[in-house]
């Protein structure tokens, strides 16, 4: 099986939709309460929005790209540029239990390579306080810890690296 890392289109709404889905449940059970997890979900992970994240492409919103084997989305992200030349990644989210493959990995690489085309030299995230899923994983890629915000009751951590 071979998995590939495309830029998403309309036939990838769903499975955008469900990895989301599934991905912000097992990430965040332990720091939300049920109903803060399907309010983040209803707002970001809904059909109709996807279809408009997909179908809309603009240095603000590069879109999403996927991780898709055998026709099936296993992951999802996307990012954009939040200054001339500083990038942001703003969703990546795997099926939960496809994590430790190299999969995210691949998916920061195409986010990357895209705001490299806008001529990001810098490349932020933000990562819920606690999600110690995306911790380590943005650590290992080079992002270093910055500072602490809360919006809205919640606690982001953000971080930041250098790209070329």
């Amino acid at each position: 099986m071979t998995i590939k890392i495309v830029k998403a289109d309309t036939s990838h709404v769903e499975g955008i939709a469900k990895v989301c889905t599934d991905a912000t449940r097992a990430t965040y059970r332990d720091i939300y309460t049920d109903e803060q997890i399907e309010t983040i979900i209803k707002e970001f992970y809904k059909p109709e929005r996807i279809l408009k994240e997909v179908s809309t492409t603009t240095e603000g919103w590069g879109g999403y790209f996927v991780a898709v084997e055998d026709d099936v989305v296993i992951g999802a992200g996307g990012g954009g540029m939040i200054r001339k030349d500083v990038g942001e990644i703003y969703v990546l989210y795997l099926k939960p239990d496809r994590r430790n493959e190299g999969i995210g990995t691949y998916l920061v690489h195409a986010i990357t390579e895209q705001q490299k085309e806008y001529h990001a030299k810098e490349q932020w995230v933000s990562v819920q306080k606690g999600n110690e899923k995306g911790i380590p994983f943005y650590e290992a890629k080079g992002f270093q810890f910055q500072y602490e915000e809360t919006e809205n009751g919640y606690i982001s951590l953000r971080y930041k690296r250098s790209i070329h």
